[in-house]
């Protein structure tokens, strides 16, 4: 089994039930606020563990968010590399409305002070075909692949949020790519799944491309292979963490020798499970949950 760092956010989730999404100039009352363990980089981690895959989490808190430290480890993550900071800890004020669907708007906190020599201290433990997991809620993402891959790491890279700096990463060397429509989009000027996939594709050869198509299903390239899962139909409570639950199951599962197809039908069930349910981190189901809908 390969294990797998995971370099990523750790955030405070406010999640307030509304009847829709605030416009512009409009003041709505909510109809509940609860609060929840989140980021991005921890939904992943925990994704990761409950999988089965052997994860550590690197990244950095303030210290009103060291009892997230407690989630991590009771979901099977090591927490050894995450630090604690003097910026308060990332949170994430996130809308969801009536059809489970939601709008976030982040503050990263204590995640925008990773420097070069914390990347490089994180990395020292890991080898050759070891995983890095990253998404774009940190900083430092360009240098972090770059340092992988001289290590001769697998770089797994999930482009969320999208932002302009991503242009600037040195792109070539991720080899395995998770990104949905909007990221897509933003990424190769297209809007159709085929043509997103595609183009990847023809500028990035020798990548694993999986493209998360919501309620659709998920989409991938992998050698030359075009690989298609539909989506399962099921009532969904809240949206927020589906993508993050797709990441880790799919990454886990590979690291554990599944193969793709099989890995990108069990990250597919555990992002259904996941929509499910309110809430990032404890939305993500367990192993045993995500087997016993394997038909």
């Amino acid at each position: 089994m390969s294990r797998i760092l995971n370099i990523g956010s750790i955030n405070i989730d406010y999640v307030y039930s509304v009847p829709h999404f605030v416009r512009g100039g409009e003041t709505l009352s909510a109809e509940s606020r609860q609060i929840f363990p989140g980021g991005k980089g921890m939904n992943q981690s925990v994704a990761l563990a409950r999988s089965g895959g052997s994860v550590t989490h690197a990244g950095m808190i303030g210290d009103d968010g060291k009892y997230l430290l407690d989630v991590l480890q009771e979901a099977g993550v090591d927490t050894g590399l995450v630090a604690i900071g003097n910026e308060p800890t990332g949170h994430a004020i996130i809308q969801v409305n009536g059809e489970g669907q939601n709008s976030i708007l982040l503050f990263p906190g204590a995640n925008q002070n990773l420097a070069p020599d914390f990347i490089d201290r994180v990395l020292a433990p890991f080898r050759k075909d070891d995983i890095l997991v990253l998404q774009n809620e940190v900083n430092c993402v360009g240098y972090a692949i770059e340092a992988a891959k001289a290590k001769g790491m697998i770089v797994v890279f999930n482009p969320s949020p999208f932002g302009s700096e991503i242009e600037s990463y040195p792109l070539e060397m991720v080899d395995v790519w998770l990104l949905n429509e909007i990221e897509g989009e933003a990424l190769t000027g297209m809007t159709s799944a085929g043509d997103i996939v595609n183009t990847m594709a023809s500028i990035y050869p020798n990548a694993i491309i999986v493209l998360t198509l919501g309620a659709e299903g998920v989409l991938c390239h992998s050698r030359g292979n075009e690989l298609r899962i539909d989506g399962i139909k099921v009532q969904a409570v809240d949206t927020t963490a589906a993508g993050d639950t797709f990441t880790g199951y799919f990454v886990g599962c590979l690291a554990q020798g599944i193969d793709i197809y099989e890995a990108l039908k069990l990250a597919n069930i555990a992002a259904s499970i996941s929509v499910s349910r309110v809430g990032a981190a404890v939305s993500i189901p367990t192993w045993d949950e995500v087997a016993s809908k394997v038909s």
